[in-house]
């Protein structure tokens, strides 16, 4: 193997890791878990492995002797992003109503790609597609910070059963603080006297929850309540 063609190898392998490194500093920043060396490694392992299939020639030859010509670099491609799945999929958690980590997996999808662009040679491509996600990742998220958004929310209220309003009250009540309301359900349990509303509420007024929450707080009958935002 000629030092030229060691050289380039070193420069792909060194631009995938820079550049997978570099989303890897968005998410750190950010206190994700899979942060600067997780994304530079995933980078440089998808860089790693395409140069496996783009310099097959180097290293793989038939019975006798002859370079292989047949040369088919997706199929490591296609690999390589059916492998990144489980880490994405790791980065994924939930929190009761609430699921996190499906930036940071798709962050790390784009870096897979990102790697397999260097891995080929692909330099501006590579580069091109590291500032866009750069971009997504931060210009985008003050974008969704000042957009209005319809916030979900599961809301559970629970009364003595011989004082509990009837569901339509309930209903109106949320009406009053701006949500809509789908998906009513019941539940009484006779051994302690006590009837649950359940309802899916959604609103464009941020401080709706809040505000709701403040008025069942003050209601004498309410024996508890739970408000947890959800998605749609």
């Amino acid at each position: 193997m000629s030092g030229a063609l060691l050289s380039e190898m070193l420069l792909r392998l060194l631009g995938a890791l820079v550049l997978g490194g570099a989303l890897g500093l968005e998410r750190s920043y950010h206190g994700r878990p899979a942060g600067f060396r997780t994304h530079a490694l995933v980078g440089l392992a998808s860089g790693a492995l395409m140069l496996v299939s783009y310099y097959e020639g180097e290293w793989f030859r038939n019975a006798s002797g002859a370079t292989r010509v047949a040369i088919d670099p997706t199929r490591m491609a296609q690999g390589i992003m059916t492998g990144i799945g489980f880490l994405g999929a790791g980065a994924i958690m939930r929190e009761g109503l609430t699921v996190r980590g499906l930036t940071t997996a798709a962050s790390i999808w784009i870096t897979a790609g990102i790697g397999i662009l260097v891995g080929i040679g692909f330099y501006a491509p590579a580069v091109i597609t590291t500032v866009l996600a750069l971009g997504a990742l931060s210009a985008f998220r003050w974008i969704e910070r000042n957009v209005r958004t319809e916030a979900y929310a599961q809301v559970v209220v629970s009364f003595a059963a011989d004082h509990s309003p009837h569901q339509d009250d309930v209903v109106a009540l949320a009406k009053e603080h701006g949500f809509a309301v789908s998906g009513m359900t019941h539940h009484y349990r006779r051994g302690s006297a006590v009837m649950e509303y359940g309802m899916t509420v959604h609103s464009v007024d941020r401080k709706a929850m809040s505000k709701l929450s403040d008025t069942l707080r003050a209601r004498a009958d309410v024996l508890e309540f739970r408000i947890a935002p959800s998605s749609d």
